[in-house]
């Protein structure tokens, strides 16, 4: 199965605070549903010292593209996980993983992140075998292509 590398970006707002919120998502992922095999996700969330609109400072920003490539790079060579969704603003940056293997995406981050210094990542795991949280950021965020 090919991995679709098809996004969106959508604005949108905190529930919480208000404040912007730029939700990029993975489109084409029906096929992987599909399959059944990627029942856990992880949650990688970096909290950062925000500007008054919730985005991170430059500098921070800067870093965060940085590991954003070198997780992307990772992902892609292992077919064990799969990058649906990156949440930015509000103070926190989240990148959602579904993966066949929570023990193999560890490994994945550990090589991806090993270039860095340490960073202050948080990690979240669970089942979700119905790709709810996938679901619903698409119902909530999704633009087609050419309708942006």
């Amino acid at each position: 199965m090919k991995m679709p590398d098809e996004w969106w970006t959508s604005p949108t707002q905190s529930e919480e605070t208000g404040r912007p919120v730029m939700v990029t998502g993975r489109d084409g992922m029906d096929e992987v549903i599909a399959s059944g095999k990627y029942c856990d996700r992880v949650e990688i969330t970096w909290l950062y010292e925000a500007a008054p609109d919730g985005m991170p400072s430059e500098e921070t920003a800067a870093l965060m593209e940085k590991v954003d490539d070198a997780l992307r790079d990772a992902l892609k060579k292992e077919k064990a996980c799969v990058l649906t969704g990156i949440y930015t603003g509000d103070g926190e940056r989240n990148w959602i993983v579904y993966t066949k293997n929570t023990r193999i995406f560890n490994s994945v981050l550990n090589r991806a992140l090993a270039p860095f210094e340490l960073l202050p990542l948080r990690l979240y795991a669970e089942k979700d075998p119905e790709w709810e949280e996938y679901r619903q950021m698409r119902d909530m965020t999704y633009i087609a292509p050419g309708d942006d």
